[in-house]
């Protein structure tokens, strides 16, 4: 069964959403979705309450809702009670809020935009290009992370392709591949950055995300031209691959006397240099 974890925003709120694509539906993070409902401290006390008294009263959608991997706060993937869209408008009537309409409007309109997309593949990077305007990204570094998706599809694809199992295998030829490049795994990229459940890709600057895509890019082409025959080779190629962005990360290193590796990220730096722009234009009308 081929799911594909998604992050979609709510009010300026992140649900984390699962798409089967085999029974074509959405799951949706139950506990996100009662953070954006009721603005509660704490979402996962506030739905094991609700489960117990619906459960209590015999509720069938409780009963019928499943647990489903998706990432957490740490970064990791931990099971998490998920809903489809069927049973989270049964679920909301149990949840007293002004935002229970406006929600489910939204929630009928992601999943008659999937289905959209399985038509016309281009309105997916349409959507995705809107989605990360709203994040507040600037509008050249939302292509490079555009194109760095179409990169690791190509790479993933070609890791399937040699009998490679996503998870674990997926997530350490990454990690080599990361280590690499930037010398860092991509653990300690996070905690270079900051950043705890967020993306580390969302989070790198535009010449961390050309390297990253270049090294991620030669990989693909390395075994697609070596054809590794098991895990073992293919994690050599990965750090083949890696090593081909590390010598241009070096020498533009040894160019600027900067490192590229930094604990910037996007919309810090775009953030900046908005505060620069504004001081420099405050500057111009004294």
């Amino acid at each position: 069964m081929e799911k594909n974890n998604e992050i979609k925003i709510f009010e300026d709120k992140k649900v984390r959403t699962l798409w089967d694509a085999e029974n074509e539906k959405w799951y949706l993070s139950i506990v996100d979705v009662i953070a954006v409902l009721t603005d509660s401290p704490n979402p996962q006390v506030y739905w094991r309450v609700l489960k117990k008294r619906l459960k209590d009263e015999g509720n069938e959608t409780v009963t019928n809702c499943n647990a489903l991997k998706m990432p957490a706060s740490d970064g990791k993937m931990r099971l998490t009670d998920v809903a489809d869209t069927e049973q989270l408008f049964r679920l909301i009537q149990s949840i007293p809020s002004p935002k229970a309409e406006p929600f489910k409007q939204w929630l009928a309109q992601v999943a008659a935009e999937r289905l959209d997309e399985m038509q016309d593949p281009e309105l997916s990077i349409d959507r995705a290009l809107e989605q990360y305007m709203k994040l507040g990204y600037s509008e050249n570094w939302i292509n490079q992370r555009l194109k760095s998706i179409e990169i690791r599809k190509e790479l993933t694809g070609e890791w399937k392709k040699r009998g490679l199992k996503e998870g674990v295998q997926f997530a350490t030829l990454t990690d080599i591949i990361t280590k690499a490049w930037s010398d860092r795994t991509t653990k300690e990229y996070k905690i270079l950055k900051g950043l705890k459940k967020e993306n580390l890709r969302d989070n790198m600057t535009n010449t961390e995300l050309i390297l990253n895509m270049l090294a991620e890019a030669s990989t693909k082409d390395i075994s697609d031209a070596t054809n590794p025959k098991d895990f073992e080779e293919s994690k050599k190629v990965a750090k083949q691959g890696g090593n081909v962005a590390k010598v241009a990360r070096k020498e533009l290193e040894a160019k600027t006397g900067k490192n590229v590796v930094t604990s910037l990220n996007a919309k810090k730096s775009l953030n900046t240099i908005i505060g620069l722009n504004d001081k420099n234009d405050g500057e111009k009308h004294k």
